[in-house]
């Protein structure tokens, strides 16, 4: 990266986690030249570049503006990175900005692990089953609730929520809850709120 960047004319970015990263550059051939040279680099050191994970698109702020003022559509390809789906939306004034919302995939595993774990749990005492239930909620926010994300991490609580009451109207020995009983229920033992804990303003 450090000795593309010495050629690149435009901006640049590179973030790494772990073995998954993003590149980013201004011009189309310079992200071409770099994608060229890191798979001939990896072969080098005999690795490859897993062909079905890797690809070039079109995205970021100044493709958007570029869009913008020559009356295109904003609309540019997305691509999912640590759980997050980037895509390209428009800030408050209107100006086209690059999003995170947690991904379908990773929104559908956690819900089916939320799941699991509710019903390997559901003859927990009451109040230890919410306890420990607003921690893997308060995680959930910690990671997720980032600017622009908010929506996803709300419909993430609501979708908890039902499955809490379906839960609880499966235990085999205890008091199953009307509608009217379960918001009642919550009332002593809401669930965590989502918040944003990351801004990116």
């Amino acid at each position: 990266k450090f000795i593309i960047t010495k050629e690149c004319k435009g901006d640049n970015f590179l973030i790494v986690y772990a073995d998954d990263f993003v590149a980013g550059f201004q011009y189309k051939w310079e992200a071409e030249n770099y994608y060229k040279l890191l798979k001939e680099r990896m072969e080098k050191f005999g690795l490859q570049l897993e062909e079905s994970k890797s690809r070039l698109l079109q995205s970021g702020a100044y493709i958007a503006r570029a869009k913008q003022k020559s009356g295109e559509s904003t609309r540019l390809e997305t691509f999912d990175f640590l759980g997050f789906t980037f895509y390209c939306g428009r800030s408050r004034k209107g100006m086209p900005y690059i999003m995170p919302k947690t991904s379908s995939k990773k929104f559908r595993q956690k819900i089916r692990d939320i799941k699991v774990w509710l019903y390997a749990n559901r003859d927990q005492s009451l109040k230890k089953l919410m306890g420990m239930l607003n921690l893997k909620l308060v995680g959930h926010y910690r990671y997720y609730g980032i600017s622009f994300n908010g929506r996803m991490i709300s419909n993430y609580k609501q979708q908890v929520r039902e499955l809490l009451f379906k839960v609880l109207n499966r235990r085999s020995d205890r008091k199953s809850y009307t509608r009217e009983g379960f918001i009642e229920m919550l009332k002593y033992y809401p669930l965590a709120l989502p918040k944003i804990y990351v801004s990116l303003f």
